[in-house]
């Protein structure tokens, strides 16, 4: 048996040290290399993420909405189970909390899925949901590097009904869809197209010359569990390497044509 260490602690022991703020970068950066490590470990590939606010429950008076995106994630986990390959495609992914993150969790994992939680450590503590599959739940401390792993695997995402963090995970991926920062295109699918079309009038934002008009096409809207699934299913594989697939960040010297948009604005 070794003698018991004495005199100082090694550095990346040293809890004073990794909580301080010279140690913040050491932090961020095992943000990045947990959920990394993790998801090789189970064969994640990419993700189809799930947005909408955690205030929706399956008894209030906006239900609907938890019984569609717990429906919607049912169908994607069934049919990402039954691909080809060793990789796991197309996993439910959500911000890990309650509501509409509770609801896509929990059908995926019904049908019997992995499926991933992004949790973030906030004042009012937003709990884990008791669905996400273990090792896959993740506790972020920074928002940034939450939606770096949000954006990093999405090949798709679903918004829900939400509030200001609906809107700005929203808005961040609007972003890198509009000006192609990412190396691949990403499906975007407003979910209850009364509430989004009353809440943004992102037309209002064309007709002003704030966006072009092709940026209306950036994404589509779904009403019913169907209609998205058949938006979602028309996702091509894209390998079957049994790991993350992450999106590259595109350089203006690396920066191909645009991607052909989906016709109309909005999309149907």
């Amino acid at each position: 048996m070794s003698p018991p260490r004495s005199g100082p602690p090694l550095a990346y022991r040293d809890g004073d040290f990794l909580d301080s703020d010279e140690a913040r970068p050491v932090r961020i950066l095992s943000e990045y290399l947990q959920p990394l490590r993790a998801l090789r470990r189970h064969r994640v590939r990419d993700t189809i993420v799930f947005f909408g606010s955690a205030r929706l429950d399956a008894d209030g008076p906006l239900a609907r909405y938890y019984a569609e995106a717990r429906e919607l994630a049912r169908r994607i986990t069934e049919w990402s189970k039954a691909l080809d390959g060793k990789a796991r495609r197309f996993l439910v992914c959500t911000g890990g909390g309650g509501g509409i993150m509770e609801a896509a969790n929990r059908g995926a994992s019904e049908a019997g899925g992995r499926t991933i939680g992004f949790n973030i450590g906030l004042p009012h503590e937003q709990r884990p949901n008791p669905y996400i599959s273990e090792g896959l739940c993740f506790e972020f401390h920074y928002f940034f590097m939450r939606k770096l792993w949000f954006a990093h695997l999405a090949r798709a995402i679903v918004a829900f009904p939400g509030g200001f963090g609906t809107l700005d995970e929203l808005f961040e991926l609007l972003t890198l869809a509009q000006t192609g920062k990412l190396d691949r295109p990403m499906t975007i699918v407003l979910y209850g197209s009364a509430y989004w079309k009353e809440i943004l009038d992102l037309e209002a934002l064309a007709r002003h010359g704030m966006i072009a008009a092709e940026d209306l096409k950036l994404y589509r809207y779904a009403d019913s569990p169907e209609q998205a699934f058949e938006i979602l299913r028309g996702l091509v594989p894209d390998g079957d390497v049994a790991g993350p697939a992450m999106a590259r960040s595109v350089t203006p010297e690396e920066r191909a044509p645009a991607p052909p948009r989906p016709a109309g604005p909005g999309g149907a």
